[in-house]
């Protein structure tokens, strides 16, 4: 074969070989870069979206002596589900109907989730006497609230992530449900307070926005320590959703939920810097936390007495995931205290 002929068997060859790559190449450049394309279009709106939302608090008192960054420190952010919809026209008056603390720990990419019963009988330093913990936000809004659990649990609380009804519903909806193992046949009311609009079977299954609201409501057939325990599997069962690589094109939508029916003091920046504990994966470590104690009536009220040793066994547990030590002493009432 002459030279000239192998030359130009050998361009040819190059040039299919080319093609070949160029197609097998050219999916892989549209995917990188519609999934470029869309992670700006993300970024873009969840940044509108958390400037929106972005609503910082002035605290009368705090045990931090400088502020944190949640990149570099171990922090706290108070979850605070308001029982607050289109029905209750979100009155001032509204109440928290779920309270949740959530500790960061930077290290070792670790997450306790504490719930903290509504009823819980705690001092509320700006009533200035002991009463159910989910009536602090009426006399103060959240910052009473945050200044409530500070006291309670003798840690500082950093941030505070505050959603009504509305949210929880669209999050669930937008990631198209969750799969949820229910305890208990039951029926609740919805989100419109509609009597028994809701029935639910025992056992694993699917749940939409109004079925795992209802879900994480109700407390007919157990408690309210038994009521934070199935939240804190409702909240890990959305972060295992919105984490999974199936929900990547519902990020648009769950945005736009979280944006219309939250307030934070997080900012966007602040947000970003969580990423860390996404990106941990299966390495990320979830604990789930709950205070012990008893049903309580005092003057006829009802009241849930916190157990003084599972109080001070979850404060030091806390106080070890944020490493920090006692604070200064604080003047807050025991929680043995039964005067109202």
């Amino acid at each position: 074969m002459s030279k000239s002929r192998q030359s130009h068997r050998a361009k040819k060859q190059s040039k299919k070989r080319k093609k070949v790559f160029l197609f097998v190449l050219t999916p892989f450049l549209i995917v990188l870069l519609g999934a470029t394309s869309y992670a700006a279009l993300l970024y873009n709106k969840a940044q509108s979206v958390m400037d929106n939302s972005y609503e910082p608090i002035i605290r009368e008192q705090t045990k931090r002596e400088q502020k944190v960054d949640p990149k570099l420190d171990n922090i706290s952010v108070l979850i605070v589900g308001i029982d607050d919809s289109n029905t209750r026209n979100y009155s001032s008056g509204s109440r928290t109907d779920a309270l949740m603390l959530a500790t960061f720990n930077e290290q070792a990419k670790s997450v306790k989730l504490l719930s903290i019963p509504r009823d819980s009988y705690v001092y509320i330093p700006r009533k200035g006497y002991n009463d159910k913990i989910n009536h602090a936000y009426g006399k103060g809004g959240i910052a009473s609230t945050m200044e409530t659990v500070e006291g309670l649990l003798d840690i500082p609380i950093d941030y505070y992530v505050n959603v009504n009804f509305n949210a929880f519903i669209d999050i669930v909806d937008a990631l198209s449900g969750i799969e949820v193992d229910v305890p208990y046949t039951f029926s609740e009311q919805d989100s419109h307070d509609r009597q028994n609009a809701i029935h639910l079977k025992a056992g694993l299954q699917q749940l939409n926005g109004e079925e795992a609201l209802a879900l994480a409501r109700t407390r007919k057939l157990d408690n309210d320590v038994e009521r934070g325990k199935r939240q804190q599997e409702i909240l890990k069962a959305i972060a295992n959703k919105a984490t999974s690589v199936k929900s990547v094109t519902k990020y648009a939508d769950v945005i736009e939920a979280v944006g219309e029916n939250m307030t934070t003091d997080l900012s966007f920046t602040e947000m970003k810097k969580f990423i860390d504990y996404m990106t941990a994966g299966t390495k990320l470590n979830i604990e789930s936390l709950s205070l012990a104690g008893a049903d309580n009536y005092i003057n006829g009220i009802y009241y849930y007495q916190l157990d003084t040793a599972s109080l001070n066994e979850i404060k030091q547990t806390l106080k070890s995931h944020l490493d920090v030590s006692s604070t200064v002493a604080s003047d807050h009432h025991s929680v043995e205290d039964t005067t109202p």
